[in-house]
């Protein structure tokens, strides 16, 4: 059985993927590739920057990786927002991965606030 940071790993990595083939659906306007950029660019950080939280080498180092991986992952929310609230993509289309982005902010915030307060971490 995948421990829970492999598990989370998995994850975030097919979220990611998820960005990737939204991120190819996209209308062709200016303001979508705009937008596209900036969430394809902060949904594919989550699980790259995860990954290498997970190779932290100190409790500092966590605290600190951990930090940025919890600023793209509310700034892939951000820009999921956007992208239907501007009306690029329709509401519906978003609602999945809307709350895959939102689950996966609310396990990295949690684990971010137990790092910072001296308990368990992820990894």
């Amino acid at each position: 059985m995948a421990t829970q940071p492999e598990q989370l790993r998995e994850r975030t990595k097919q979220f990611a993927i998820r960005i990737v083939r939204l991120f190819r659906g996209l209308p062709k306007t200016d303001e979508a590739r705009i937008m596209g950029k900036q969430l394809l660019r902060a949904g594919t950080s989550v699980a790259a920057n995860y990954r290498a939280l997970c190779r932290a080498r100190s409790r500092a180092e966590f605290i600190s990786k951990i930090g940025v991986v919890v600023e793209e992952a509310d700034e892939t929310v951000f820009w999921l927002e956007m992208l239907v609230e501007t009306g690029v993509l329709p509401g519906p289309r978003m609602e999945q991965v809307l709350a895959e982005a939102n689950e996966l902010l609310a396990i990295l915030a949690a684990s971010q606030r137990t790092a910072r307060a001296g308990g368990r971490q992820l990894n």
